[in-house]
């Protein structure tokens, strides 16, 4: 790495450490926004929640879950049942088939119990690099990734954290940046402050307690009669 090249890297670690600290003091807080009271519940509904906010599949795992309470019952399905079920959140056919394939998956494969490796857990249907990252750092507690979603991406840009659209080179970008052990938590609180304060279409930003760390890359001067 040439001189330059390691003094914007040194200055991206600096803004890291200072959004770091000011998402802590904001959201002390950091849980995943998916409800689940298993590593089974929480992998499916991270599936489930692809293209599709989490409050609508908070409202619908429910049902599902008291029908098929674990992978073993979920892998003895019937596409059309799982899919009535599901079909408030979109692609519902394509979902319920990722689901049900991952229980069996799950059950002959694991034994029911879900790995704790990035290339098992991405092995099973539906499970990619960032849903494997969710249920890792979430359940297990191994960053072994950081978890980019809409708005992790967006807001890591509008922080200056990355410049790239691409979610695996967010990634790359942000594990180069954020201290290992902030990986998992980075995360779920930029998903919190996303949905409190930084909402893609009416950024709240001057009621944004990280306004005077943030460059607001892309946003253009705050109106005029801001404080």
């Amino acid at each position: 790495m040439t001189g330059p090249d390691q003094a914007a890297l040194a200055d991206k670690k600096t803004q890291a450490r200072k959004v770091v600290n000011a998402l802590r003091k904001s959201y002390p807080v950091a849980e995943c926004a998916l409800h689940h009271d298993s590593a089974y519940q929480l992998l499916t509904a991270t599936i489930l929640s692809a293209q599709c906010t989490d409050e609508r599949v908070n409202a619908t795992t429910p049902a599902l879950f008291a029908k098929y309470p674990t992978a073993a019952v979920l892998a003895k399905s019937k596409q059309k049942d799982v899919e009535a079920i599901i079909r408030p959140l979109g692609f519902f056919r394509a979902k319920a088939e990722n689901i049900r394939g991952m229980a069996r998956k799950l059950v002959d494969d694991f034994d029911g119990e879900l790995p704790q490796t990035l290339d098992e857990m991405t092995s099973m249907p539906g499970v990619g690099r960032k849903t494997a990252n969710v249920v890792l750092g979430t359940w297990y507690g191994i960053a072994s990734g950081v978890v980019v979603d809409t708005h992790v991406k967006r807001i890591s840009g509008l922080l200056g954290l990355t410049t790239s659209k691409n979610p695996e080179i967010i990634e790359r970008d942000l594990k180069a940046v954020l201290p290992k052990k902030e990986w998992i938590n980075y995360s779920h609180r930029v998903i919190h402050h996303g949905r409190a304060i930084c909402i893609a279409r009416r950024p709240k930003c001057t009621e944004c307690p990280l306004l005077k760390i943030c460059p607001r890359v892309g946003l253009g001067p705050l109106p005029t009669n801001s404080k």
